[in-house]
């Protein structure tokens, strides 16, 4: 069958976009967003934690609106693009004194995870100002980690998903197509790491 077009591994028919196109007109007062969670839950398109697909079909819709196979209600409201017009972290004032000493005189580190925590700032802050990389805001989900030498950090990294499509992993891997879609998902990527001088 034909494929108007392919999203997020879901293949897009004819037959889907006729669907979609009496899908919105079965619901005139309904919105982007409740458009997408109700055909969510109409396909039960849902992800592996059983959430729907909400965003993902949104994107979908919104490619089939650009491309002219549908069309959607105007947006209720044009919300500013944070990627687009995103801050750099803000100055955090720190002891700036060196470590000289080993590991062992250094005492028990605590790793401590500060993503949504109150050291979050300080984070985002040592990775911009120090690593030759600056910092940029994850994609996907995230975690960021500090370990702390009594109250001095002494390394940070971060984690976060992994791409969807990667040729050169999925081959040294030796993931065909189903393989990956089954399992990139558990896998995560080492997005920064640092010892602040």
């Amino acid at each position: 069958m034909e494929v108007v077009l392919r999203y997020r591994g879901r293949a897009v028919t004819p037959v889907d976009v006729e669907f979609i196109r009496q899908f919105i007109a079965g619901h005139p007062g309904a919105h982007r967003r409740r458009l997408s969670e109700l055909l969510c839950e109409t396909w039960n398109w849902r992800q592996e934690n059983g959430e729907l697909k909400a965003m993902v079909c949104r994107g979908l819709m919104l490619a089939l609106d650009r491309s002219s196979h549908i069309e959607l209600p105007p947006p209720r409201r044009v919300s500013p693009n944070p990627l687009a017009n995103r801050q750099r972290p803000h100055a955090v004032e720190i002891d700036r004194t060196p470590v000289c000493s080993s590991l062992r005189e250094l005492g028990p580190l605590r790793f401590c995870q500060v993503r949504r925590t109150p050291q979050e700032p300080l984070f985002n802050w040592l990775m911009e100002s120090e690593h030759y990389l600056g910092y940029t805001h994850p994609v996907g989900e995230s975690l960021k980690f500090m370990v702390l030498a009594g109250s001095q950090p002494v390394a940070l990294f971060a984690w976060s998903s992994a791409p969807r499509h990667l040729g050169p992993r999925d081959r040294y891997i030796g993931w065909p197509r189903e393989v990956r879609q089954r399992n990139v998902r558990h896998v995560a990527y080492n997005t920064r790491y640092l010892i602040p001088s």
